[in-house]
């Protein structure tokens, strides 16, 4: 076994858990999220030697990630729609249990640029800088989809449900 080949398994040994989160978050779906993270580190092997000299080579493999994501979801073009039409009638407590399914579902029914914004910037903490390179795109293009992306959920899922569910990601 090579350097290269033991210091890439030890780069996925560390990191496996918090790329399939992101990829979890990225297309909401346990199944599909394993896939796109072996996918991810099948390319990310390929250039190892080159992507191990990085700054930060996990966020190369989050790009992968979330590239791959949009990809498969153009290549689907099919987008989960919000079973309710209206946001409920009382915003749901923070801590219920159903509330990250209802999140979830919100999530999935977001265009694919505007869902990796949102997983990017509010459950991996990055700063718009960082989204903005991860996903190759301006700082500018992340504002507004992050804008426009918060629009629908607190339309989807009314203002109070959206901030506790977003506080309690973070817990």
């Amino acid at each position: 076994m090579s350097d290269l080949d033991h210091d890439f398994g030890a780069f996925v040994a560390a990191r496996a858990t918090s790329l399939l989160r992101v990829a979890y978050l990225a297309c909401g779906d346990e199944a599909e999220a394993e896939d796109l993270l072996q996918t991810a580190l099948e390319r990310t092997y390929r250039k190892w030697d080159r992507v191990a000299g990085y700054d930060s080579p996990e966020a190369y493999v989050r790009r992968v990630i979330v590239n791959a994501a949009i990809n498969r979801a153009r290549r689907r073009a099919i987008l989960t729609i919000i079973p309710m039409h209206s946001p409920p009638e009382t915003a749901i407590r923070a801590g219920d249990p159903d509330l990250f399914q209802v999140l979830m579902d919100a999530l999935r029914a977001l265009p694919p640029r505007q869902r990796a914004v949102i997983v990017l910037r509010y459950w991996e903490d990055l700063t718009e800088t960082q989204t903005a390179e991860a996903l190759g795109c301006s700082v500018g293009t992340v504002k507004s989809q992050a804008s426009k992306a918060m629009a629908k959920l607190r339309s989807a899922l009314g203002r109070e449900t959206l901030e506790g569910a977003i506080t309690d990601a973070h817990a």
